[in-house]
């Protein structure tokens, strides 16, 4: 059987890149993606862009970096992506001080502007003016995530590189096996979102990656028409991965809630008219946990009624994924130390803007090109023991 140098397991947007720029390096690249219709975070992300949102100058850089890369994208994959430009409108709740959420922001490296009442509803008239004391608002890049990923993967396969579905059981020193087949390669690395812990513990390997349900509701095309893309200004999201990873071993009892949900009410509408309503956020420790779909699409629709008052009864579906997040809010990258061969790509938050510029320097540290960033995520992945 062909023995690879790599395998790039989880085929959506964090495999996708990846798997493509380390095939542009010349290596032998693999692609496991375990959905035939991928059904995963990047599937229902709302491919926001937030190059202004760096507050680090390494996230700065980064920010930058992938403004530059998303520019000559659609011309180097030979795709649509839908890139534009959108206003993103931060909504400040009525009972918040606008001042005092604006200040939040002061470190961006574009501190989204403040507006009154009636300037967010004129930027936005689906508003509804009586849930907000005002709201921010900047330029937002934007895409189509999905196409996005695909356009990835099909030049990765132009480019000769490989992809198979099927479901991973277990990865070592060595190569993968999944439900069906083995694999050989000389390297592994695992992409696979909020799915990398449980993969990774299977092999012995305790990775301090986490992720939790999120939930959306996903409309038609429809006739009515959003100006922005619409979420909180004060997102809770950060708030309750930052409090669930404060005790790691908590993760590894399958039953453990470990912070109450959490509803951010946002949304986005795509070019095709379909909307993205979201989000509930849930940790808990196991992928398979029951959600009460019925609960939660009331929840959903209950809150962007508060907030965008004709969309919340818009007919569409509630769906459900994992999103993977780290404990210290940047990715987890790097050589896993206990196990030989086996890499790790996961754990982002502001994926979307991280990941392509991260893959192009991960691809050519792992090809042996010196990189000043790379090593600092690789230092991390040692120093917590993961």
């Amino acid at each position: 059987m062909k023995t690879y140098d790599w395998i790039v397991v989880g085929g959506g947007i964090t495999g996708a890149v990846l798997a493509y720029e380390l095939v542009k390096t010349g290596f032998s690249v693999l692609l496991l993606e375990k959905d035939a219709v991928a059904q995963n975070a990047t599937r229902y992300s709302y491919g926001g862009l937030a190059y202004w949102s760096g507050s680090t100058p390494l996230t700065r850089q980064l920010c930058q970096e992938a403004r530059d890369r998303y520019n000559i994208l659609p011309q180097e994959l030979d795709a649509d992506i839908e890139l534009q430009e959108l206003d993103l409108l931060l909504t400040i709740p009525a009972d918040n001080d606008p001042e005092v959420t604006a200040e939040l922001y002061a470190q961006c490296a574009v501190p989204p502007r403040l507006l009154s009442i009636p300037e967010a509803c004129e930027l936005e008239p689906l508003l509804n003016p009586g849930a907000i004391a005002g709201a921010l608002t900047v330029k937002h890049g934007h895409i189509h995530p999905q196409k996005t990923a695909q356009a990835y993967i099909q030049a990765f396969l132009r480019a000769g590189g490989e992809m198979q579905i099927g479901e991973v059981l277990q990865v070592s020193s060595g190569g993968v096996k999944t439900t069906t087949v083995t694999y050989h390669s000389a390297n592994v690395v695992v992409c696979a979102g909020g799915l990398s812990r449980r993969l990774l513990k299977s092999a012995g390997v305790p990775i301090k990656v986490y992720f939790t349900h999120a939930e959306i509701i996903e409309t038609p095309p429809v006739d009515l028409r959003l100006n922005t893309l619409v979420m909180p200004a004060n997102l809770q999201r950060f708030k309750l991965e930052a409090a669930s990873t404060q005790v790691d071993e908590l993760w590894n009892k399958p039953g453990n809630q470990l912070a109450p949900p959490i509803l951010d009410a946002g949304a986005i509408q795509f070019l095709d008219g379909s909307l993205r309503l979201g989000q509930i956020s849930r940790v808990l420790a196991d992928v398979d946990a029951y959600i009460n779909h019925e609960e939660s699409e009331d929840w959903l629709r209950q809150s962007i009624s508060h907030v965008l008052p004709r969309l919340g009864n818009l007919p569409g579906n509630w769906h459900h994924c994992l999103v993977a997040f780290s404990s210290n809010s940047l990715p987890v990258i790097g050589a896993i130390p206990e196990l030989s061969g086996v890499h790790i790509f996961s754990g982002f938050s502001n994926p979307l803007v991280l990941i392509p510029p991260l893959a192009q320097r991960f691809a050519q540290f792992l090809s042996g090109t010196g990189d000043d960033i790379i090593p600092q995520f690789s230092d991390f992945l040692i120093l917590t023991g993961s």
